[in-house]
């Protein structure tokens, strides 16, 4: 017996030190870029390289093979070098469903199959195209496209931010108290041909994403490095024009140095169909400096400016188009419209300490003005001098992201990743003001005036831990947010501040490489408006959102990848700010629950279809039945399309969109009529140049953008009427473009 104990401990012995452990790096050739979320197999073990390439891995023999793969780019299988560490260089290659393994990965990255897959596929032509690659996230615009679109997702109409976060580079787009909205985030000063990845989430679920993260977040990360340098012109219907150019600026020898910048720019004009023009302008500069201060940190500094300026017809009664007082393309008030800039700085430090630590820092710096001019009720109001409103700020926005985070290696199968972060933001807020005016200039009466600081703090602790085929992730966050206004019209105004402590717990099971499971749980928030804040009316300061999702991702066919999810979120207060008369109503209680259902299905290398549904159901549980419908929350929208991409460099699609009628009030009497839309696109690609078509809205449908319940008066009529109010879509739209690669 003794014997054979023996022989067994000596056999262990063996294998174990016959194992050998890889170590290795993921790039993109053409870059020398690192590629997160590649996915490293052996026999039936993977594992996933982290945020700056970086893998390990345990194999039986030093002689055996991996195979790589990355969304997007060719396959390749590497054998094992017997000593110093793997570098693998992938290269750009088409989209291959069928190389797709679902593995365990981070929480923030559960949805990275379908974002590689889309921004690939889809074509870009705007920072709003971005924000529709998200499965169920819709846009509206209503002030003429100078404005930041309205968002609607998983059951929240959140309006330009208040319950989704944005970010750019890790950067928080939504700025709170903002003049026109609380979260507001104007995402126009992103270029799109800049943006080489994004992730997003559903649900507060994150630890690193805080304040306004209840329906979900989405972050863009834009190029560090150029593959090519691009002048681009597109021309279109309505005096529509777009000049674009990104250019490297160092040569590919100190690419090779680990140094690298560029510069790229864009300029946009547009009348719109609108009987009177909408003479909209937009322009951004944007430049990027990325260099290795030695073989273990990097720093990266990016510039930016955007300026854009626009007149907008508005929202306009429904009764005036009946009556033919105006067309649906006319205006009641003709001069609303108005004018944004945005100049940013950010410094991002990376620093490499061990094979297993990692230290990131961020600075940045944003200088923003805002000034919106606007008429929606008319007369309502004021039945002699009308209702014109004036809203305005500038603003100085400094902040700070840290984070370290630890990645340790146990088993073949066992790991734990470990992130702690540290953030920081000041807004500064300049003349916050909305105001009564006359003729637009001449201010009849101040509604709000006064100067804002708001400060945040935040520190989270974030743990992944890897068993077998289990993923476990559980976190905390904690924020403390301050809140000042200096109330001009009202000097007795208080300070006040509000800690809140967010935890969450995701998990996820991988059966094997075609199907997974996972529940997500976790506690968010979002900030109320320091201008009601400090008034105290009745506002919670930061009502919390608990949320579950319980889904799936699955490929039942090699070439066919789902992810479905079945969620419940409650919200402790709903919060509506009517920027467009000042008012701050706090709502009850709320939930939400609903399904999600994403596709994507490749017919064959060059032919790809994606197909989104999204349902809810979205009530004030406070309220009376029938009268408990939450305005604007869209019941049922879907979107989805054919896209290809032939080897001779022909590629484009036909998609659509579907957004299903929706309660514009609380007892559902006035109802915001729902649309189908189709676009098509096509474009001819080579190594040197690229010619393209696009027309939106190819069956010229009749659709109707933003659409409220607005209490507004016209000259001729002697009282308000209670009436849907709207934005007309955007009709039969062409545009061609060339572009020159160099």
């Amino acid at each position: 017996m003794r014997k054979i104990l023996t022989l067994g401990l000596l056999l262990s012995c063996k294998l174990l030190f016959a194992q050998t452990l890889v170590k290795g790096r993921i790039v993109d050739r053409q870059t020398d870029q690192p590629l997160e979320d590649a996915v490293i197999t052996y026999e039936k073990t993977n594992t996933v390289s982290d945020r700056l390439g970086n893998f390990e891995l345990t194999i039986a023999s030093p002689t055996d093979s991996l195979q790589i793969t990355y969304i997007g780019y060719r396959a390749q299988t590497v054998a094992v070098p017997r000593s110093g560490n793997l570098l693998v260089a992938l290269d750009q290659g088409a989209v291959d469903l069928k190389a797709v393994t679902i593995v365990p990965v981070s929480n923030n990255a559960s949805f990275h199959t379908i974002s590689g897959i889309d921004l690939r596929l889809r074509p870009l032509n705007s920072a709003q195209d971005l924000l529709r690659l998200v499965p169920g996230l819709f846009l509206m615009q209503h002030q003429g496209g100078g404005l930041a679109e309205h968002i609607f997702m998983r059951g929240f109409d959140a309006d330009h931010g208040t319950d989704v976060s944005v970010a750019v580079d890790d950067m928080p787009v939504n700025l709170p108290s903002h003049a026109h909205g609380q979260g507001f985030s104007d995402l126009h000063f992103l270029i799109p041909e800049l943006v080489t990845s994004y992730e997003y989430g559903k649900g507060p679920y994150y630890t690193d994403h805080g304040d306004f993260t209840t329906a979900g977040y989405v972050s863009f990360r834009t190029r560090d490095v150029l593959d090519k340098s691009e002048v681009k012109i597109e021309g279109g219907m309505f005096n529509t024009g777009r000049v674009f150019a990104m250019v490297n600026l160092l040569s590919d020898r100190a690419k090779q140095r680990g140094e690298s910048a560029y510069i790229a720019g864009e300029v946009n004009y547009t009348d719109g169909p609108y009987d009177h023009p909408q003479n909209f302008s937009r322009g951004n500069l944007f430049g990027k400096y990325n260099v290795a201060l030695s073989s273990r940190t990097r720093l990266k500094v990016t510039l930016s400016t955007f300026s854009s300026n626009w007149r907008s017809s508005g929202e306009i009664p429904q009764r005036a188009v009946d009556e033919g007082l105006i067309s649906r393309w006319g205006a009641i008030d003709s001069a609303q419209g108005g004018y944004t800039s945005r100049t940013t700085a950010i410094a991002r430090l990376t620093t490499t300490l061990s094979d297993k630590l990692l230290m990131e820092h961020q600075a940045y710096y944003s200088r923003y003005f805002f000034n919106e001019h606007y008429d929606q009720t008319f007369f309502a109001n004021d039945s002699i001098n009308g209702d014109q409103l004036r809203q305005r700020e500038t603003r100085d926005l400094y902040g700070y992201n840290g984070r370290l985070t630890h990645h340790a290696y146990f088993t073949a199968n066992k790991e734990l990743t470990s992130a702690f972060g540290l953030g920081w933001q000041l807004n500064n807020i300049y003349g916050s003001e909305l105001s009564h005016t006359k003729n637009y200039n001449y201010v009849l009466d101040y509604l709000q005036y006064g100067d804002v600081r708001e400060m945040a703090l935040n520190g989270y602790l974030d743990e992944n831990y890897r068993v077998g085929n289990w993923l476990f992730n559980a976190g905390a966050r904690l924020d403390y947010l301050y809140f000042d206004f200096r109330d001009k019209l009202n000097p007795q105004q208080p300070s006040r501040g509000k800690t809140v402590v967010s935890p969450k717990l995701n998990i996820a099971y991988t059966l094997n490489d075609r199907m997974q499971v996972y529940v997500k749980t976790g506690k968010g928030f979002h900030s109320n408006d320091a201008k009601v804040v400090v008034g105290n009316q009745g506002i919670d300061v930061l009502p919390s959102a608990y949320g579950a999702d319980l889904g799936i991702n699955w490929k039942p066919l090699p070439q066919l990848f789902v992810n479905a999810a079945v969620w419940y979120l409650y919200l402790q207060q709903e919060f509506v700010y009517s920027a467009d008369d000042g008012t701050f109503n706090p709502g009850g209680k709320t939930r939400r629950q609903g399904i999600d259902l994403s596709a994507r299905y490749q017919f064959s290398s060059w032919l790809f279809a994606n197909f989104d549904i999204n349902i809810s159901n979205a009530r004030d549980i406070e309220a009376a039945k029938g009268q408990n419908y939450l305005p604007l929350s869209v019941p049922l929208s879907s979107a989805g399309g054919l896209f290809f991409k032939l080897p001779g460099g022909l590629n484009g699609g036909i998609s659509y969109r579907y957004m299903s009628n929706r309660p514009a009030n609380p007892d559902n009497s006035i109802v915001a009529k729902g649309y189908f839309l189709t676009d098509v696109s096509a474009a001819y690609t080579r190594k040197r140049y690229e010619v393209g078509l696009e027309i939106q809205n190819v069956l010229n449908t009749k659709w109707q953008d933003a659409q409220y319940e607005i209490n507004s008066q016209l000259r001729q009529e002697p009282a308000p009427v209670d009436d849907l109010s709207f934005t007309p879509g955007m009709p039969f739209f062409a545009k061609v473009k060339v572009a020159v690669f160099f």
